[in-house]
């Protein structure tokens, strides 16, 4: 297939540029990132309703992916407990070669067909789980194979892509592919396409939890309070929504560990 990210940059001589071109350069790319993801929000909302349909009723999400592609699931899986509060294991990245790829490249672990179902196994991955697929190649050895192997199983899949009609997305029930085009530095697809798969990420997770009722308003009640940061924000919402001073807000907050809870308790 012929794969845009790959083709040559739009720019060349860059070792010639100064730094104000070099950033202006980049820039100008970047801000083709948000319409590219603009033309797939068809696709980005029939995946957001899979997933929520499935976790709705208990099932998890799980990421699969390497190198660039592989980080961003890690990332986006992390953060979903200390904003929204649910279980650390309802989001779950996964990296091909392991958790040691996170920081150091493992060679050749995008290219084993078999290990990311071998991975997914390891989570005892059920039927009402989700598997989304993120490649911005869309060719990824180790991601088709996970993907496949789920759709074997019955377990929904998708993927995030940035190749129009790739062989990942060919795979996946419920695909997402935002075209990026070539890259600033060719085919170095930490860039565009790296930005459009963390966009894409935020608005998944986002909007699934919005829908699972872990946003009150526009606020993060279910937050965990992990640092005093979060701590002054809880109490500033309940300062707000009870009319409190801060230090009854405060001692309210940490009494009863989230905003929601303090808020139902004084309620």
């Amino acid at each position: 297939m012929q794969r845009s990210t790959e083709a040559d940059s739009h720019y060349d001589q860059l070792e010639n540029m100064s730094t104000a071109e070099l950033l202006a350069n980049i820039n100008r790319e970047d801000q083709t990132v948000a319409l590219s993801v603009q033309k797939a929000l068809p696709q980005i909302e029939a995946l957001v309703d899979g997933v929520f349909s499935r976790m709705q009723q208990g099932g998890r999400l799980f990421y699969i992916g390497a190198g660039t592609s592989g980080r961003l699931g890690i990332v986006d899986a992390s953060e979903c407990p200390p904003t929204y509060g649910i279980e650390f294991n309802r989001v779950i990245g996964i990296i091909a070669g392991g958790d040691g790829a996170i920081r150091k490249a493992v060679e050749f672990a995008e290219d084993d067909f078999d290990q990311a179902w071998k991975d997914l196994q390891s989570w005892n991955i059920q039927p009402n789980d989700v598997v989304v697929g993120i490649a911005a190649s869309g060719t990824t050895p180790y991601v088709i194979g996970g993907l496949s192997d789920a759709r074997k199983h019955g377990i929904l899949t998708g993927c995030i892509t940035c190749n129009a009609g790739s062989p990942v997305a060919g795979v996946a029930e419920l695909p997402v592919e935002v075209v990026t085009g070539p890259e600033f530095v060719t085919g170095s697809t930490r860039m565009k396409a790296g930005t459009a798969q963390k966009l894409v990420l935020n608005m998944l997770t986002t909007s699934v939890m919005v829908k699972l009722g872990r946003v009150k308003g526009n606020k993060m009640v279910d937050m965990q309070l992990t640092n005093n940061k979060l701590v002054e924000r809880g109490a500033r919402m309940l300062m707000k929504a009870l009319d409190l001073p801060e230090p009854e807000a405060r001692e309210l907050l940490l009494k009863h560990g989230s905003v929601r809870k303090a808020m139902e308790a004084a309620r």
